[in-house]
């Protein structure tokens, strides 16, 4: 594990203040005065969108790193600039560009999310310190059941990503105040259009992505997509595999002239063999650090862990007159799991390997989720101004049921770890049984105003009253709650000149729990709020955007374990934390042939004593991603991303007799990729990735005491086609 502790931050800040200094003071126009003709002329060209807002301009069109509008902050169509949050967006061009097919690995290029990969597959995220688990599907969602990432969401169904970093009470009715991140649907095309992929790469990988687009009767009225992918894969871990299909179809119909009708629905299997459930041991009995090979796993050769998600929803869209539009979306999703796993738990001994015992366990789990939302825009005039209005409320009921069988021999000791190759036989799942069955019931009204006081100067006011109820129970705790708050925002802008303005805001958000105190009683829900001061600016047509962001993040009662009762029951207690930190954003279009998203992430979290917490987070995050298309050579372009993190550590006990500790350590890091296209004509192309070009050895996290190692260098070769 290599250590750049003395040279990254110094390359992490040097383009970041270089590139905000030329944006901000307009020296920036003077590098790209052609920009105007930027990326639209190599894209979709043939593509006309008959959009009534820029918010539902899909980036697909525009070949941009970055998207004109938003409406995850607020409800509201409104620029990233006149967005008092920062919103940092992964494009179509930019998940094509860099193979970015999973939501992870698409967020890992994101300016603030922190993926945490404790094991292969599942994970968390985090944002300024604080756990993300509200993930959006064109705006509707609902935090995760376990606040812990199953499997991973394939991308090629999306247009982008958008992230709304802090506290989202406006838009989430509840989570942490650390970030939501959005989903933004590809939608069908006015005319026709198909594009085909087919990729092979390191460790046998293969994929194949396919879009068919277009009217499906010859007036237009409606209109049809269907996206499908399927890739197969082994890996640089030993025995570890995985197949996908996802599968993605919608249908718009026009059912008059101001109302329209969208019906969609997708299908993703996942189907991970040899998975690690758990990782590598990350120190020995004698308190040092472990150091094994890359490719190490602790996975035995039967595991799986076969993985559904199914979504349907229906959008009827109803434009009143030019201001003014109302949307019902009804959404139902389904995700289904059944796992044979091998767990290894315990310190193997430096010398011999020894020291790691078997856990054995199957695992099912089915959660159903049902989401109804009803919401109004558009804008209204009073005292000579025209203001902005949203409104809504929406409903959601999730219900999860899941069960583990535990195997025959848990506690088996394994032969030397050293040696060890998965081969383990499958016992029999019938030692024990546990499981759960909860319900969670959520309902939430909302109103947001965009007040314009002066031509420079814009208000934002708006609230969220939600009410939570969770009834059940989980592994023989109760799982009981019932909360309700309102939280309120407040965001303010002012524009210092035609493409800089200076912005400010506030927003609160909570989140019920279940985790019950040492009397038995569940815990008050989490608060936290953010409050956030900056700059923004924007540059040729909204095809530039910058943003510079001061944030304080304060998040209190979040449950923590405190011990047992006499009856060996766990109990809780609320623990509070303080984030604050500057965050970076620039992205889009630089000049006519060059694109990047930049971003920079610094932040301190320490409990109210101002001690450090969770030192697994990396406090500094840079990432970069850019490309150039030649301008000597309009057919090749070639680019190149960077992801780097400061040097993180987590404390461990080793010896429980004398009380002694060890740190874990991960250095300060940099991976290095790179891509090459080269346009054969309008409609063939081929294309090159090479990723960790240094060969980085790396783990992909420290949440855990438990681990493994990031992928060695690989490559991606890919044909592509579009009409």
């Amino acid at each position: 594990m290599g250590s750049i502790q003395s040279t990254a931050p110094v390359f992490a800040r040097r383009p970041v203040a270089v590139l905000l200094a030329s944006l901000c003071t307009g020296i920036a126009p003077a590098l790209a005065a052609d920009a105007d003709k930027a990326a639209e002329e190599r894209s979709l060209a043939a593509v006309t969108v008959t959009a009534t807002n820029d918010a539902s301009v899909p980036t697909e069109t525009t070949g941009l790193y970055t998207t004109r509008s938003s409406r995850s902050a607020t409800g509201m169509d409104l620029s990233l600039r006149e967005t008092p949050n920062t919103v940092s967006v992964i494009t179509r061009q930019q998940i094509q560009d860099f193979q970015l097919n999973s939501a992870t690995e698409a967020l890992a290029a994101s300016s603030g999310i922190v993926v945490e990969r404790p094991e292969t597959d599942r994970g968390y995220y985090s944002a300024r310190g604080f756990d993300v688990t509200n993930f959006q599907f064109d705006g509707i969602g609902l935090p995760f059941a376990y606040d812990i990432a199953n499997g991973d969401v394939d991308m090629a169904m999306f247009d982008r990503a958008e992230v709304v970093y802090g506290a989202n009470g406006l838009m989430t009715p509840t989570g942490f105040p650390s970030a939501t991140v959005n989903f933004i649907r590809k939608r069908p095309t006015p005319v026709l259009a198909a594009s085909a992929s087919l990729s092979g790469g390191s460790w046998d990988k293969f994929r194949f992505d396919g879009d068919l687009s277009g009217p499906l009767i010859e007036s237009g009225r409606i209109r049809g997509r269907l996206v499908v992918a399927a890739q197969s894969a082994n890996s640089y871990l030993d025995r570890y595999s995985k197949e996908r299909t996802m599968v993605y179809g919608i249908v718009e119909a026009d059912l008059g002239e101001n109302t329209q009708l969208a019906i969609g629905a997708h299908e993703q299997n996942d189907r991970p063999k040899g998975l690690m459930w758990g990782g590598l041991p990350m120190y020995y009995t004698d308190g040092g650090q472990t150091n094994f090979d890359v490719s190490k796993s602790t996975s035995a050769n039967w595991s799986y862990w076969n993985q559904t998600t199914r979504s349907l929803f229906a959008e009827l869209t109803h434009q009143f007159n030019e201001d003014w539009q109302a949307k019902a979306v009804y959404t139902h999703r389904r995700f289904n799991q059944d796992s044979a796993l091998f767990y290894a738990y315990g310190t193997p001994n430096r010398n011999t390997g020894l020291g790691l015992y078997a856990y054995p366990s199957e695992y099912d789990m089915t959660n159903k989720q049902n989401m109804f939302d009803l919401f109004a825009s558009g804008s209204y005039s009073l005292g000579g101004r025209k203001h902005e209005l949203t409104f809504g409320a929406n409903w959601a009921r999730s219900t999860l049921n899941d069960e583990s069988r535990y195997g025959q021999g848990i506690g088996t000791a394994l032969p030397s770890f050293f040696t060890w190759s998965g081969d383990y036989p499958m016992p029999s799942f019938d030692a024990a049984t546990d499981g759960s069955s909860f319900t969670d019931r959520r309902a939430s009204i909302y109103a947001a105003t965009r007040l314009n006081l002066a031509d420079p100067f814009k208000l934002i006011l708006g609230a969220r009253a939600t009410k939570v109820e969770l009834n059940g129970y989980s592994y023989g705790a109760p799982r009981n709650s019932s909360a309700d708050n309102v939280s309120p925002y407040v965001g303010a802008i002012y524009d210092i000149t035609e493409q800089i303005s200076a912005y400010g805001s506030y927003t609160e958000l909570f989140n019920p729990q279940y985790q019950t105190d040492i009397t038995g009683m569940p815990l008050q829900p989490v608060t936290g709020n953010s409050k956030e001061i900056g700059l923004k600016s924007d540059w040729f047509g909204k095809k530039l955007n910058a943003s510079l962001a001061y944030f304080w993040t304060e998040q209190k009662n979040m449950a923590e374990a405190a011990g047992y009762t006499m009856a060996g029951k766990a109990y809780y207690q609320g623990v509070d934390a303080e984030s604050d930190g500057f965050q970076i954003d620039v992205a889009g279009a630089v000049t006519d042939n060059w694109q990047l998203n930049l971003g920079y992430t610094q932040f301190s979290l320490t409990d109210p004593q101002g001690q450090d917490i969770k030192t697994y987070t990396p406090r500094k995050i840079f990432r970069l991603s850019t490309v150039y298309r030649l301008p000597f050579l309009e057919s090749v372009k070639v680019g190149a991303s960077l992801s780097w993190q400061d040097d993180i550590y987590r404390n461990e006990v080793y010896d429980y007799a004398t009380g002694a500790t060890t740190r874990i350590r991960q250095d300060a890091y940099t991976l290095a990729n790179l891509m090459a296209r080269y346009d054969i004509d309008k409609n063939l192309s081929v294309s090159a990735n090479l990723n960790n070009v240094t060969d980085e050895k790396y783990l992909t996290s420290l949440m855990w005491p438990q681990a493994y190692y990031g992928a060695p260098r690989n490559f991606t070769v890919a044909l592509n086609w579009k009409y």
